[in-house]
């Protein structure tokens, strides 16, 4: 256990908060609570294993807020949750046989390749959605970048959301709110199948966790009922620029 004052405790719960109100609008708001949790001084893999554990109530708050623009997906997604929950796991198991060191030598490049992704993610989603759309080889395409996104949403938390809506963004033609209501259900489906397995792993701060498991609910819960009036693209600019400076923060601290 990490020695953490109670000022830390209340800031923690603050950046949860808004993290869960952002990540449910746009994605990206643990890239908000990941830094904050490193600078009150947890370690970066106990950092990251509380903050996946931290926020999962806050993407569960956001996915009941957007229930209603799941409608009729229901049978269609499950291919895409069963290998969203096998890249979660699997990502959690990375973290936990990763060393200090190395993790905290490639967290600046996670950061980079999430924000990099969003960024670009037009651009991308006009090169794959051609005549390939809806064949095979386009749905293994689809299930192969969403293991691959799962597997660092369950390794490296901050980010999940950027590059779930990426990901998704490239495959598909929902309008966006229907869209970030996937993601946010994708994201409850790899947090939690992360988090089941971390809280086992001992590298959890707890007092943490029972602070900003609530905010994050608080702010996720608001944030959905706010994802129809607060347009995401003028979110997500500052998100991948917060994103970018985080980054190069770690790259040359």
């Amino acid at each position: 256990m990490t020695d953490i004052s109670a000022i830390a405790h209340v800031v923690a719960a603050a950046a949860a908060l808004i993290a869960g109100g952002v990540n449910a609008i746009a994605g990206g708001g643990t890239l908000i609570t990941f830094p904050i949790l490193t600078a009150i001084g947890v370690p970066a893999v106990r950092a990251n294993a509380t903050n996946t554990v931290s926020l999962c109530p806050g993407y569960v708050g956001g996915s009941y807020a957007q229930r209603r623009d799941l409608a009729g997906l229901g049978r269609g997604l499950r291919p895409q949750m069963i290998t969203a929950a096998l890249g979660g796991l699997g990502g959690s198991i990375l973290l936990v046989v990763t060393s200090e060191a190395v993790f905290r030598q490639i967290v600046p490049f996670m950061i980079l390749a999430a924000c990099g992704l969003l960024g670009f993610q037009d651009r991308l989603r006009a090169i794959l959605t051609s005549r390939s759309q809806g064949s095979p080889s386009h749905r293994l395409l689809e299930l192969g970048s969403i293991l691959l996104a799962a597997i660092y949403g369950g390794y490296f938390g901050a980010g999940l959301g950027i590059m779930l809506v990426a990901v998704l963004g490239l495959f598909s033609h929902l309008p966006f709110t229907r869209l970030n209501a996937v993601k946010q259900l994708m994201s409850v489906v790899i947090n939690g199948c992360a988090a089941a397995f971390l809280v086992f792993s001992g590298r959890i701060e707890w007092t943490l966790v029972l602070v900003m498991a609530p905010a994050s609910l608080i702010g996720g819960h608001l944030g959905g009922r706010l994802v129809g009036i607060i347009p995401a693209q003028r979110l997500r600019p500052f998100v991948i620029v917060f994103g970018v400076i985080v980054a190069l923060i770690y790259l040359f601290r």
